[in-house]
């Protein structure tokens, strides 16, 4: 009888501390990903401009895209040269700065902006693309509190994709403006992760991943319009 008190108490202690860690972990990883929910925040508000500052409007009094007026990129991209631009989906939570790494293809798929580490990532440039490609692919992760690229999949929703019909991609340029073509569930094999160049105008492929498999992915491509 007393082994089996003290049984029952070592398990309801081990539990306790299985619970707790557990507790520890969740506070843990919601911090963090508050911490670079901050960071995008902090982010967005480097890169906006006034919209009554005339300094910044008044040689856009036409502008066709109300985002030329609202971002100020030459802070972004002092503050990491990494930045070759800005993703933004009216209407979503896509609305993130791009970096491009020819040299580390992968560097920002678990680091922020700033280069710390991050599960989140910041969207990046496919390392085989530059801005003068006619296909650029860009990637990002779909994250489950609904940030970077999670949104993507609700493009198989015809409501959504109707709804949803522009990316804008802006770059030192100007903002360039896409219109959603074509959306696939596919997997990395897929030979579209292969295709920098297009013979149908000039396209912007997003990808991330969904589904079960750590493989499975869905791509949007849009197609620039003309300008």
């Amino acid at each position: 009888m007393k082994k089996s008190k003290i049984s029952l108490i070592i398990l309801i202690f081990l539990l306790s501390a299985v619970i707790v860690l557990c507790g520890v972990k969740i506070h843990s990883e919601l911090s963090a990903r508050n911490r670079e929910k901050q960071n995008f925040d902090e982010i967005v508000g480097l890169v906006t401009v006034d919209e009554n500052d005339d300094s910044e409007s008044e040689n856009q009094p036409s502008a066709e895209s109300q985002t030329e007026k609202k971002r100020n990129l030459k802070a972004l991209f002092n503050q990491n040269n990494d930045c070759i631009g800005w993703i933004y989906i009216p209407g979503t939570a896509v609305n993130y700065p791009v970096m491009h790494t020819p040299a580390n293809p992968q560097k920002y798929l678990r680091r922020d902006f700033y280069g710390n580490y991050s599960q989140s990532g910041v969207p990046f440039l496919d390392a085989r693309c530059n801005l003068t490609d006619t296909n650029l692919i860009i990637y990002g992760h779909n994250m489950r509190n609904g940030t970077m690229f999670s949104e993507l999949k609700n493009y198989v929703n015809a409501d959504f994709r109707n709804a949803h019909p522009i990316i804008e991609f802006e770059t030192a340029d100007r903002v360039h403006r896409f219109t959603v073509t074509n959306v696939k569930i596919t997997d990395t094999a897929d030979k579209k992760y292969n295709e920098i160049y297009s013979s149908d105008g000039r396209l912007l492929t997003l990808s991330t991943c969904y589904g079960n498999r750590k493989s499975d992915r869905i791509l949007v491509t849009a197609k620039e319009e003309i300008q």
